[in-house]
């Protein structure tokens, strides 16, 4: 790990940026029924997407696109987020999304600034993701390769201060974490609490079916990102929120509250 070099969660693009080709547009029409769903081959790709919209504050992290065109970001210098926990139901696209923004950082950021790591039970689906210079490894959740990750990014984060490097811990599957032992329980509570303001930002999936099976980690994430959920969990939102998770398109369709508002945005192939 050595070479680890507002009340407003999200925003927008920091300044009026351009908006993206007329047929990316196009298909951020909401589906009103299955016909209408957007191929998910047809999903602009990551790269162009980012060529669409030119350079972005060093300190940002691509989430996603707003239905207007504009990026969401996560300023990775401002800890007020604190860990970002993915929703989802089977298939929703909780991997696919995480594998996502692992690309975000090395289409977007230096090694030296931004770096992700991945602890997964299917280490097989992250094949070639080690090969970045921004990896720090792939680590299945069941070898002892992973809790020791996650104690290397605690002394990391310990020890970095002044540091303008960022890492993003890239969790799929909270619940897989369960059978670690106790102090590796409580290494990954504290980079949830405390991480962020070190530069180590935790990004978590969690399957929204078995939410109640992780009950006691939910309290740690104040910013969800929801992908499509049939039935909510009450642990994970409100059971008023529900027709709103209902109606995203699997596997490219997310929403995060902004203030009030629920806000849906898109992922890039």
């Amino acid at each position: 790990m050595s070479n680890f070099n507002s009340n407003r969660q999200f925003s927008l693009a920091l300044e009026a940026l351009a908006e993206l080709r007329p047929e990316i547009e196009a298909q951020h029409t909401q589906a009103t029924s299955e016909s209408d769903l957007v191929p998910l081959s047809l999903a602009p790709a990551l790269d162009s997407v980012l060529h669409e919209i030119g350079p972005m504050p060093r300190e940002a992290l691509f989430m996603g696109i707003a239905p207007d065109g504009l990026p969401v970001l996560l300023n990775l210098h401002d800890p007020a987020p604190g860990p970002i926990l993915v929703a989802g139901d089977p298939g929703a696209g909780k991997t696919a999304y995480l594998q996502n923004i692992a690309r975000g950082v090395v289409q977007m950021h230096a090694p030296k600034d931004v770096q992700f790591g991945v602890i997964t039970a299917f280490p097989d689906e992250w094949e070639g993701f080690s090969d970045f210079p921004h990896s720090a490894g792939i680590f299945p959740v069941y070898h002892s390769s992973a809790t020791d990750f996650l104690y290397s990014l605690s002394g990391w984060a310990h020890a970095n201060k002044g540091v303008q490097q960022s890492v993003v811990l890239l969790l799929d599957d909270l619940e897989s974490m369960q059978p670690v032992d106790f102090d590796a329980r409580q290494t990954l509570r504290w980079l949830l609490l405390r991480g962020p303001a070190w530069r180590v930002w935790p990004v978590v999936t969690v399957n929204a079916e078995r939410a109640s099976q992780v009950e006691a980690w939910l309290e740690a994430f104040r910013t969800r990102v929801f992908g499509h959920i049939e039935e909510i969990y009450p642990g994970l939102a409100e059971k008023d929120d529900e027709t709103v998770f209902q109606s995203l398109q699997t596997g490219l369709q997310f929403t995060l509250r902004e203030g009030q508002e629920w806000m849906k945005f898109w992922v890039p192939a």
